[in-house]
C-alpha cells in the first residue's frame, strides 16, 4: 500500500509538473510577443504603418484608439499573471516528499553562483544577464525614439518655430521621459507582495526589493533629466511661460512638474543615509507614490500609461486586498520575553491558513504608530503549530524598542491590539535537495532558520522524510544574546524524538567576551494577553483556494474596467471627438480611467474577500468561543508554567556548541562540509552574507549552493 501511494503521489506531482511546464511556456511566448511590442514601438514601422491601422479600425469601435493600445500591452501582461496564480496554486499541490534525486538535477547551478558587484551587491549570472537585457532595451528604446524623431527635426523645427539645435533638445527630453517610462513599467512588480509574476521566475517580494530600488533610482534619474532638458528648451527658445500651461488636448506640463517635484521629495528620503537614520520620514513621505500616479497620469493620459498599467494595476489589487486585511485586529495569545531584547509574539490562526518557511509578516501596533507597519520573519510552522503563528521581533529600531519597552515592563500588559499583513513567502521549499544545510546567521539573522529548522523536524518525525544533516553557524556578540536559540523548538507539539530523527549541530560564537558569563541567565518569561471579542485569528485573505480567486480578481476587475471605459468612450467621449468641434480633454480622461480602475479593483476584491470571510466565519466564531472559555485560559497557564528543560530542549542543549572571543572561520567550515550538494544559506549583516557568497562564489568547491537571505527594506 505504501509503495502504490508513492507511485500514486509521484504519478500526480508528475502531471503538475508537466502543467507547470505548459504553463510556463505560455507565459513565455506571451511575454516575448509582448517584448516584441516593445522593441517596434520606437520605430518607423509602428507609427506608419500599426498606428494608421489601429486608428482605422476603431473609428467606430467601443474603446476607440485606448483598446487596441491597451490590448497590446496591458492585456498580455494581466493574462501572465493569471496564469502565474495556476502555476503557484499547483505547485502547493505538489508533494512535500520531493525526492533527493530529482531535485539534484539543477541545470541552471552555473548560472545561479552569485558574484558581488558593487554597488550591487550579491547577484547571481542569471541576474546579471537579465539586467543586461534590461539596460539593452532602455538603449534600444532611447536610441530608436532619437533615430526616430531627429530624422525629421528640420520640419518638427519649422512647424515649432525654433532653432533646430533648440528642437533636438526638446526632442531630446521627451526621449529620455519615454525612457524613464521603460522602468516606471517593471517598477511595481517586486513591491506586490502577493505577486503571482514573481514566483513564475522563482522569486519573492521581499527577495525582490532591490529590483525595485535599482528601477526606482534609473526611473527618476531619468525623469530628472526629462524635466531638466524641457526647461532648459523653454528657457532657451524663451517660453518659459508653457511652465504653466495645461493643455487639455495634449500632454499637460503643470501635472508632469508637480508630479517631478514630489518625486523627487520621495526619492530623496530613499538613499541609505537618510533612509536607516530617519526612518519614519522615509516610510510617511514613500505614500506620495499616490500622488506621484496621479500627476504622472494626468501629464501623459492613458495612450503612453498603457504600457506600465499592468504592473500599477497588479499593485493596486494586491495594495487593497492588504487594506482589506489589515483593518481586523487579530488574536494575540502570548508573548515569550528575552534577555537579549527579543521578544516572540504567538497570534491565533485558523488550520487553514498555510505557509512556507522562511515567510515574513507585517505588524501594526496601532498603540506604537498607527501607521508604520514592519516586516518581522515567522518563526513557526503550520504543521506543528497547526493554531498558533510566531514572529521574532529584535531590538534594532526606535519601533520595536517601544515594543519590547512595553513588553518588559514589570507590570505586563494584559491586552495589545495588533493588525496584520500576510504571512507572505515562497509558494515552496526544497530543502530536501540537499544533503546537507548550513545555514549561517548574524545577530538576529538566525530567525528565518528557525523556521526551517521546524520545518525539518515536522519532516524527520511526522512524514519520516529523509532530511539533510544542519549545520547552523550563529554568531553573537554577547552570552545574552544565546538565549535566542530557545526559540529554535516549538511553543509545544514538539516530537519527543525529534532531535535524535533529525542530525543537527550548532556551533555558537560570541565575539566580544573571552570567557562565559558568571552570572546566570535568567528564563523566557511569558506573557498570556486576555482574549477580546473584536479579536479574531489570522485568516488566509482569499482562503484556502487564494491564488485561485486572484486569478478572478485579476480577470474580473480587468473586465469591469473596460466595461466601464467602454460605456464611456461609446456614449460620451465618442460622440464628443466625431461628432462636434469638441475634443474630450486628455486629463479628464485619465481621471476616468483611474477612477474606473479603483472602482473595478474594490469591487472585485471586496466580492472576493467578504465571500471567503463568510465561510471562514464559522472556525473564527469557535475559536473566539475557545479562548473565551476559562478551560483555554487554565491551558494556556498551564503552557507558560511548563518545565523548560525537556527532552527535546535537554537534546536541543547537548548539540550547542559554544566559541568565545574570536568568528568564525566561515572558508574552513564550508570547505570542509562533506555531502554531494550543500545548501549554504546566510541570513544577517551585508558583510557576512558577502563573504559567504565570496567563499561559495570562488570555485574551490563544486558542491556549494549559495542563498543569500535579506529582509534589509
Amino acid at each position: 500500500m505504501e509503495v502504490m501511494n508513492k507511485r500514486s503521489s509521484s504519478f500526480s506531482d508528475g502531471k503538475i509538473r508537466m502543467i507547470q511546464g505548459a504553463i510556463l511556456a505560455l507565459a513565455l511566448t506571451i511575454f516575448l510577443g509582448n517584448l516584441m511590442m516593445w522593441i517596434i514601438m520606437p520605430t518607423f514601422t509602428y507609427y506608419q504603418k500599426w498606428v494608421p491601422v489601429l486608428v482605422a479600425a476603431t473609428n467606430s469601435t467601443f474603446f476607440d484608439i485606448q483598446g487596441p493600445i491597451m490590448m497590446n500591452f496591458t492585456f498580455p501582461i494581466l493574462f501572465i499573471a493569471v496564469l502565474g496564480c495556476l502555476y503557484v496554486h499547483l505547485e502547493k499541490k505538489k508533494s512535500d516528499t520531493v525526492t533527493s534525486s530529482y531535485c539534484n538535477k539543477d541545470w541552471l547551478k552555473i548560472l545561479k553562483k552569485p558574484k558581488i558587484i558593487k554597488p550591487l551587491g550579491i547577484v547571481t549570472w542569471i541576474e546579471l544577464f537579465f539586467l543586461a537585457m534590461f539596460i539593452i532595451l532602455c538603449v534600444w528604446y532611447f536610441s530608436a525614439f532619437v533615430y526616430f524623431h531627429y530624422s525629421t527635426i528640420t520640419t518638427y523645427a519649422a512647424t515649432k518655430g525654433v532653432e533646430v539645435w533648440q528642437a533636438r533638445i526638446d526632442r531630446l527630453a521627451l526621449v529620455i521621459g519615454l525612457t524613464g517610462n521603460i522602468c516606471l513599467t517593471f517598477l511595481f512588480y517586486p513591491v506586490s507582495r502577493g505577486s503571482s509574476i514573481l514566483p513564475l521566475l522563482g522569486l519573492t517580494s521581499e527577495g525582490s526589493i532591490k529590483y525595485h530600488i535599482w528601477l526606482g533610482h534609473m526611473a527618476m534619474t531619468l525623469f530628472t533629466i526629462h524635466g531638466l532638458l524641457f526647461i532648459l528648451f523653454w528657457a532657451v527658445s524663451g517660453r518659459l511661460h508653457e511652465m504653466l500651461t495645461w493643455d487639455p488636448h495634449y500632454i499637460s506640463n503643470v501635472p508632469g512638474e508637480l508630479g517631478l517635484l514630489v518625486g523627487l521629495i520621495l526619492w530623496a528620503t530613499t538613499f541609505p543615509a537618510i533612509r536607516r537614520r530617519m526612518f519614519e520620514l522615509f516610510f510617511y513621505t514613500h505614500y506620495l507614490y499616490i500622488l506621484f500616479m496621479v500627476f504622472y497620469l494626468l501629464h501623459t493620459g492613458m495612450f503612453y500609461a498603457c504600457i506600465m498599467l499592468p504592473g500599477f494595476f497588479l499593485f493596486l489589487i494586491d495594495r487593497y486586498l492588504r487594506f482589506l486585511q489589515s483593518k481586523q485586529k487579530v488574536r494575540l495569545i502570548s508573548a515569550r520575553v528575552l534577555t537579549c531584547e527579543t521578544v516572540e509574539l504567538n497570534f491565533s490562526k485558523i488550520s487553514g491558513l498555510e505557509y512556507s518557511p522562511t515567510s515574513i509578516m507585517f505588524l501594526n501596533v496601532p498603540s506604537i504608530s498607527k501607521l508604520q507597519w514592519h516586516p518581522f520573519t515567522v518563526t513557526s510552522n503550520s504543521n506543528l503549530e497547526s493554531d498558533t503563528i510566531s514572529v521574532v521581533i529584535k531590538c534594532e529600531g526606535s519601533w520595536t524598542k517601544k515594543l519590547y519597552s512595553v513588553m518588559s515592563l514589570p507590570s505586563s500588559v494584559d491586552r495589545l491590539d495588533v493588525s496584520v499583513e500576510g504571512p507572505y513567502g515562497p509558494a515552496s521549499t526544497h530543502f530536501l535537495r540537499h544533503d546537507t544545510l548550513v545555514l549561517i546567521s548574524g545577530g538576529s539573522g538566525i530567525t528565518p532558520f528557525i523556521s526551517i529548522i521546524r520545518e525539518l523536524i515536522y519532516m524527520s518525525s511526522t512524514l519520516k522524510c529523509k532530511t539533510p544533516k544542519i549545520f547552523l553557524v550563529s554568531v553573537f556578540r554577547n552570552t545574552s544574546k544565546l538565549s535566542m536559540l530557545d526559540l529554535l523548538l516549538p511553543i509545544a507539539g514538539t516530537p519527543s524524538g525529534c532531535s535524535s530523527n533529525l542530525d543537527l549541530q550548532i556551533e555558537a560564537y560570541i565575539t566580544r567576551e573571552i570567557e562565559p558569563a558568571q552570572e546566570k541567565s535568567e528564563p523566557l518569561r511569558t506573557i498570556l494577553f486576555k482574549p477580546d471579542h473584536s479579536d479574531a485569528p489570522i485568516t488566509p485573505i482569499l482562503g484556502q483556494n487564494n491564488w485561485l480567486w486572484f486569478a478572478a480578481i485579476i480577470s474580473s476587475s480587468f473586465a469591469l474596467y473596460l466595461l466601464f471605459v467602454g460605456l464611456l468612450y461609446q456614449y460620451y467621449v465618442y460622440p464628443m471627438d466625431h461628432g462636434t468641434n469638441k475634443v474630450f480633454p486628455y486629463h479628464t480622461r485619465a481621471l476616468f480611467n483611474m477612477l474606473f480602475i479603483a472602482a473595478a479593483i474594490v469591487i472585485a476584491a471586496s466580492a472576493a474577500f467578504l465571500w471567503n470571510k463568510k465561510k471562514s466565519a464559522r472556525e473564527t466564531k469557535q475559536i473566539q468561543d475557545m479562548a473565551d472559555s476559562a478551560k483555554s485560559l487554565n491551558s494556556l497557564i498551564a503552557y507558560a508554567d511548563q518545565d523548560l528543560e525537556s527532552l527535546p530542549q535537554q537534546l536541543l542543549d547537548k548539540s550547542i556548541k559554544t566559541h568565545y572571543g574570536h568568528r568564525p572561520d566561515l572558508k574552513r567550515i564550508l570547505l570542509e562540509v562533506k555531502g554531494s550538494s550543500v545548501g549554504v544559506l546566510a541570513s544577517g549583516p551585508k558583510t557576512l552574507r558577502h563573504d559567504v557568497a565570496a567563499i561559495c562564489s570562488s570555485g574551490l568547491v563544486e558542491n556549494l549552493h549559495f542563498e543569500s537571505i535579506s529582509f534589509t527594506w
